[in-house]
């Protein structure tokens, strides 16, 4: 490994790094060779170094790199800078600028895989591992200005001098003179991955007996045809998918659907509200005018290439009959089914794919998830202990998949989960209480909130004899619960760090590689249309698409109605916030100025 080391004062810290196996050092400082050298014990380490075989570079700006490298010599895999300062009495904002062009700086001298380690003293890196913590404004914002260069925080971790065989510190206020090292801290940033590039996507779905293609809802384009339930798959949505079947199976004989659903429903969805659905125009001359689909709908279509925008809602003038809709749930499927009389009765059937709904942004509403549906016919009067097996099936499975991860954890990784292990201590005490997880007789929330619902249906079969069960679960949120993630939006994350935490589909508890991500409050305030009804659904999927979902919050802040004119002026709030990715302050603010042009355009209000 190829070690940087910036900033160093005595070099004592670069010679307690140097002679280790399988390392190259090149250890820097700001200062001339003559300079450096009047410092105490910096002229023994020095030789130590350079008789290790190590580089010693004097006179290096830690905010131009590249200039003191040639371009073969730029990938580093480790860049290390104890304790930044801009010298004598600078203040936070000095140094905050300090280390904003330091990590941009950084960026280009790094390995792709590489880590860069900032040592700081207590409070002033801002960030809850801070204990006391400084106020924000008072403090160098690290991963604030590190995510402006490109970087998120991995980890961060006492700063423990006194392992260092051999280290001093020293420079402060610029003097050869040590300064207080309790409390300080060491935070590793890593590379994010890159913005992702939302271009426009067709798709091809089987609808009836021909194949179609459409355009894919821009909000959706990262998330369609992932395939997390495929075989080859280690996503812990198809890992827990697996063990709920093989847990079924040891209570019903058990059939999986393997068929491929179509993505396309047609018709009047039940159950879900039309702001909810994502509609659908296929491309032209595509569109099906009588032929059945595979809901058996034989009504005619009107077909209406304008009619839908880019985020799936159907525009002012143009009739819902176009009844194209990415399916919302695998419930009709499994009613074409039952219609066809393809199943045996006591039989489970086991269908699972993605379903799509819109929803107001939360950590815990998502537009796209994984449902697996399981269908029973069993003879009437007997569904009630058929039900109580099921779900005393799900709760055995749950259990278990929950003990097996608990019992992985160890002590000391216990101690470095935080947050994460106390939000699976919550889904420990949640577990002991079914109603939580299953909801007996009731429609699911149109986010998908609710992780399971179990309904009867005397009439699907139209017989006198059976009886249909069917369970639908939310194969997300179980994730979610699970392995301890507390935002939905990781569970699509392209960057391969989370798959990396699931080798082979095994389950464990999760561990993000994104700390203490910046945030970023923009408010927006706009007069509604005279007589209009304000759709707050399309406001927040208009968010998703133009912030790529890095807003995690809008907040009703105020709702205004004008005396004499009775014009209405709504305020929100709106959070930006990225989960797994780095995300600016300045993208932010950009994000922000396109969103108020497009719900003027889109939703018709008027900017105040």
């Amino acid at each position: 490994r190829r070690l940087l080391l910036l900033g160093e004062g005595n070099f004592s810290f670069a010679a307690a790094l140097c002679g280790a196996p399988g390392t190259q050092v090149v250890a820097t400082c700001y200062e001339s060779e003559e300079e450096a050298a009047g410092r105490g014990g910096a002229a023994r380490s020095i030789r130590r170094l350079r008789d290790s075989g190590a580089e010693v570079v004097f006179s290096v700006d830690c905010t131009r790199l590249r200039e003191h490298f040639l371009p073969g010599e730029r990938e580093f895999d480790r860049v290390y800078f104890n304790f930044p300062h801009c010298g004598r009495k600078a203040g936070v904002v000095k140094n905050r600028q300090l280390l904003a062009r330091f990590f941009q700086s950084c960026a280009e001298v790094l390995a792709q895989e590489g880590e860069v380690h900032v040592a700081l003293c207590s409070g002033q890196g801002g960030t809850p591992a801070d204990q006391p913590r400084r106020e924000w404004h008072n403090s160098w914002q690290v991963v604030a200005v590190a995510a402006a260069a490109g970087f998120v925080l991995s980890h961060v971790h006492p700063f423990e001098a006194e392992t260092v065989q051999g280290y001093k510190c020293t420079g402060y206020r610029s003097q050869d003179k040590s300064f207080c090292l309790e409390g300080a801290l060491n935070h590793v940033f890593t590379r994010s991955s890159a913005p992702l590039c939302f271009t426009p996507m067709s798709c091809q779905t089987q609808l009836g007996s021909q194949k179609v293609s459409f355009q894919v809802p821009q909000v959706l384009v990262d998330k369609i045809n992932r395939g997390f339930l495929e075989e080859n798959s280690s996503h812990p949505v198809r890992t827990i998918k697996e063990k709920l079947s093989a847990g079924l199976s040891q209570a019903f004989p058990l059939q999986s659907i393997s068929s491929c659903l179509p993505l396309l429903q047609q018709g009047h969805p039940d159950g879900v509200c039309h702001s909810n659905i994502f509609w659908i125009t296929l491309s032209s001359g595509e569109a099906p005018s009588t032929e059945k689909t595979s809901q058996g709908v034989a009504n005619p279509v009107l077909f209406s290439p304008s009619g839908q925008d880019t985020d799936g809602n159907i525009q002012e003038g143009c009739p819902i009959p176009q009844q194209f809709y990415l399916r919302p749930s695998l419930l009709p499927h499994a009613r074409a089914i039952i219609k066809e009389r393809a199943f045996s009765p006591g039989t489970l059937q086991v269908l699972s794919g993605p379903v799509f709904r819109k929803c107001r942004i939360s950590p815990h509403s998502t537009p796209v998830f994984h449902e697996m549906l399981v269908v029973l016919a069993v003879s009437r009067g007997t569904e009630d202990s058929c039900i109580q097996v099921l779900v005393d099936s799900i709760r055995t499975t749950l259990s278990s998949l929950h003990q097996g991860i608990k019992s992985s954890i160890s002590l000391q990784e216990a101690a470095s989960f935080g947050t994460e292990l106390n939000d699976f201590a919550a889904f420990e005490r949640q577990l002991g209480e079914i109603q939580h997880f299953l909801c007996v007789g009731t429609d699911p929330e149109p986010s998908g909130s609710c992780v399971g619902v179990i309904r009867t249906a005397a009439d699907e079969l139209k017989s006198s004899e059976l009886v249909v069960v069917s369970a639908s679960l939310n194969l997300d949120l179980l994730a979610m619960l699970l392995c301890g993630i507390s935002d939905w939006r990781m569970l699509w994350t392209s960057d391969r760090r989370f798959l990396r935490q699931f080798p082979e589909g095994e389950l464990r508890l999760f561990k993000s590689f994104s700390l203490y991500p910046p945030s970023y409050v923009h408010d927006v305030s706009f007069w509604v249309p005279d007589g209009e009804e304000f759709d707050e659904v399309a406001f927040h999927t208009l968010a998703r698409r133009v912030s790529g979902e890095t807003v995690v919050s809008i907040q009703l802040r105020d709702n205004f109605l004008q005396p004499g004119t009775g014009r209405r002026s709504l305020c929100y709030r709106v959070t930006f916030q990225s989960c797994d990715r780095a995300l600016g302050c300045r993208e932010a603010a950009e994000m922000q100025l396109h969103f108020r042009e497009e719900i003027q355009h889109h939703l018709g209000v008027t900017l105040r």
